[in-house]
C-alpha cells in the first residue's frame, strides 16, 4: 500500500451551536488540512498520483472555504455545521469526488484549527460519495 500526504491552510471564521460558551460566539481560526490518499499499485512514472494534481484539487477545495464565514459556505448550515469533524469530511468528499483514478483513494483528512486540537475523517475503505 502506498500512502501520499499533502497539507494545507485557510483561514475562515465559524459559529458553533450547542457546545461549550466561547465556541457560540463567531471567532475565526487558521486551518491546516493534511489530506492523506492510498493505492495499492503505481502508474507507469511510478508515483500514486502526482502531487500537483492533487494541490491543484486541494487548493480548489480550499478557495471556497478560505476566508469565508463557513457557517454560510459550501454545504455547511445548521444540520451540518462547520465543525472540524464536518470540514475534515467534506474536503475528503470533495476530493475523492474529483480523483479520476479509481485505484486511488482518500483514506484520510484532518482539519486542525489549532496547534493542539484537530479532527480527523477515516474513510471507510470504499469511494465516498459527496453527503
Amino acid at each position: 500500500m502506498f500512502e501520499l500526504k499533502i497539507v494545507t491552510h485557510f483561514a475562515a471564521a465559524h459559529q458553533l451551536k450547542m457546545v461549550a460558551k466561547k465556541c457560540e460566539n463567531l471567532h475565526g481560526h487558521n486551518w491546516k488540512i493534511e489530506v492523506y490518499l492510498q493505492g495499492e499499485k503505481l502508474n507507469s512514472a511510478g508515483i500514486l498520483m502526482d502531487f500537483g494534481e492533487v494541490k491543484k484539487h486541494v487548493a480548489d477545495i480550499m478557495s471556497g472555504l478560505d476566508h469565508k464565514f463557513l457557517n454560510e459556505a459550501g454545504p455547511f448550515n445548521d444540520k451540518y455545521p462547520p465543525s472540524s469533524e464536518n470540514i475534515a469530511h467534506y474536503v475528503a468528499t470533495r476530493l475523492q469526488s474529483v480523483v479520476e483514478d479509481p485505484a486511488v483513494k482518500v483514506s484520510r483528512v484532518t482539519a486542525w484549527e489549532s496547534e493542539n486540537a484537530c479532527a480527523t475523517y477515516i474513510a471507510a475503505g470504499k469511494c465516498m460519495g459527496h453527503r
